[in-house]
């Protein structure tokens, strides 16, 4: 069978409008990942789907039922390997071959045990025509978290900065003794924040934010359909028990990150109130960034953000676990009294920009780290 070695224009477009498509159910289908998929007679698009919900069918059935009688002899296009096992739905194989497609162009093999070239397998011993490859590096790259766990075994982690003209974060003594001044940013900067949790399975704070601030750490303003899990990284258990993220009815979601050597007694208190609590390896810098991300990989978490503070911004930074940064920078200077998230990261951390947007008078850029 040939594989896709250089992309057709109209080939590649297809997959382009697949990729799309995956697009439209980040932050809803966790744990599964995101997918789309296109069923193309004759040059024309018959029908298109992706991946809506856990539980919901998944892309390539969406898209074969809308293509109905037209499928027959088509070609589809996929994002990710179908499926050819039973879990919350029945495998795509199965609807693929009941359809009559004649051909699959699929972007990347599913990198998942369960899955990992059966669903290929099945499709071309029963005599479908199946091409790997097309777009495959966008693909990884709208894949993301989910590639990146059952690839090099950790989620993907995106550290979330806003920052001043000068690489301040704040300024001197914080935002509290500001006034009315609260944030860095302006109010569609900060609505992108929010999208950022949205589509995040994790958003991780450290304890100094989380005395300060006292967040809530959910999406607002984004017509979000989840909350991500909360996690606190809190060495010695000592953040006060009175914070919003340890009452009702953000407790339950919410998970403290601490030591080995912290304190019992405060474990039992927080979860007597409904919060989790994970004793992991500790660094002198604090709980292991290292430590937490396998915890997270166990619990079937693919993406997670980074928030803040500075000190656990340098952590991670050092301890070679951040894969993206999503900067936000505002138009004006702090000044040299101002505090700044990096003066303890270790030199070396290299990327490229892949997405620069304008957001009112702020700018924003998502740069990805060289593997």
């Amino acid at each position: 069978m040939r594989r896709i070695e250089a992309e057709d224009h109209d080939e590649a477009r297809f997959m382009r409008r697949a990729l799309r498509l995956a697009e439209r159910g980040r932050g809803h289908v966790s744990p599964n990942p995101v997918v789309g998929a296109l069923v193309v007679h004759h040059g024309n698009v018959v029908g298109e789907g992706w991946h809506r919900a856990c539980g919901a069918p998944h892309a390539e059935a969406m898209a074969l039922e809308r293509a109905g009688r037209r499928a027959r002899g088509a070609t589809l296009y996929v994002t990710l390997e179908p499926c050819g096992h039973y879990g919350r739905t029945p495998p795509c194989v199965n609807a693929i071959l009941s359809a009559g497609v004649r051909r699959c162009c699929v972007a990347l093999k599913d990198p998942h045990a369960i899955v990992n070239g059966r669903g290929v397998r099945r499709l071309r011993a029963a005599g479908v025509r199946v091409e790997l490859g097309l777009c495959a590096e966008l693909a990884r790259r709208v894949l993301g978290g989910y590639w990146m766990l059952h690839t090099r075994g950790r989620p993907r982690v995106t550290l979330k900065l806003a920052s001043s003209l000068d690489g301040r974060i704040a300024p001197a003594g914080g935002f509290a003794r500001r006034g009315r001044e609260r944030w860095l940013t302006g109010p569609r900067a900060r609505l992108e924040a929010h999208r950022l949790r949205a589509v995040s399975d994790v958003v991780v704070v450290g304890s100094g934010t989380a005395a300060s601030d006292d967040p809530r750490l959910t999406p607002r303003g984004v017509g979000a359909l989840r909350a991500p899990l909360r996690v606190v990284c809190d060495t010695h258990l000592r953040l006060p028990l009175t914070l919003k993220l340890f009452g009702a009815p953000l407790a339950s979601g919410t998970v403290v990150a601490c030591g080995p050597r912290a304190s019992r007694r405060r474990q039992a208190a927080l979860e007597s109130r409904g919060v989790r609590v994970w004793r992991l390896r500790a660094t002198r810098a604090g709980v292991s960034p290292r430590a937490l991300l396998e915890r997270l990989g166990r619990e079937g978490f693919y993406d997670v953000l980074v928030e803040g503070g500075a000190r656990l911004a340098a952590s991670w930074t050092e301890a070679g676990v951040v894969d993206r940064i999503a900067l936000f920078a505002a138009p004006r200077l702090l000044g040299a009294a101002g505090l700044s998230w990096s003066p303890r990261v270790a030199a070396g951390w290299r990327g490229r920009v892949v997405e620069h947007r304008i957001l009112g008078s702020d700018a924003f850029s998502l740069v990805e780290g060289e593997a």
